[in-house]
């Protein structure tokens, strides 16, 4: 069947399948991951779920993403800093902001203004000197990623097919569209913005 004639059910159940069969190690996923809009599911092992502080559940995507134009720019690149000629920046990627609220404690993370020239926007925080390349070390020690390429022609929303996947799975980690949110996520998010504000104050950003 083209992917024109499935509905959102066909195309949800096939991202689905895809998103649970085969993952890679983050150094490796760029030899896999092709540069095309779709979906990711990125996975931890047992002891980044309990670093967590969270229930293992390794076979369980801890989150669930899309891309609309690039599964490279937007994942290894845009969460995970895979290019080398690019530095890892948590005020631009929701994902490391969860996992960095999460881990504040466990890597010693400080929230500070994405943009120390112009502070504003606190909610979209990043971290003191030091904290991306230690949040990045545990990311690539700790996580495994998924894709599912979405088929050209979709008759559907890409969002819409993550929402289905996002219910389907409700992983920890995402707050959007998901039934089962981790409560404390949201407030672990809300005290890093917090101290960017102070920080920014203190030092009359």
């Amino acid at each position: 069947m083209s992917a024109a004639g499935q509905s959102l059910q066909d195309l949800a159940s096939a991202a689905v399948a895809a998103l649970t069969r085969k993952r890679w190690a983050i150094a490796d996923a760029v030899q896999h991951v092709p540069p095309r809009p779709g979906l990711y599911a990125i996975y931890g092992d047992e002891q980044a779920w309990r670093d967590l502080k969270l229930e293992p559940a390794p076979d369980l995507p801890l989150y669930v993403g899309k891309a609309e134009d690039s599964l490279v720019s937007r994942d290894l690149n845009g969460h995970f800093a895979t290019n080398p000629n690019s530095k890892p920046r948590t005020g631009s990627s929701t994902v490391r902001r969860s996992f960095a609220a999460l881990l504040r404690e466990a890597l010693d993370l400080h929230a500070v203004p994405r943009n120390l020239a112009k502070p504003e926007r606190f909610a979209n925080y990043g971290l003191a000197e030091g904290g991306d390349a230690r949040l990045n070390e545990w990311m690539h020690a700790r996580l495994t990623l998924a894709v599912w390429p979405a088929p050209a022609g979709m008759p559907v929303p890409l969002g819409d097919v993550e929402t289905a996947v996002i219910v389907r799975f409700t992983p920890p980690i995402n707050l959007d569209k998901n039934p089962g949110k981790l409560a404390r996520l949201s407030a672990a998010r809300a005290a890093m913005a917090a101290e960017a504000a102070a920080y920014a104050k203190e030092r009359q950003l």
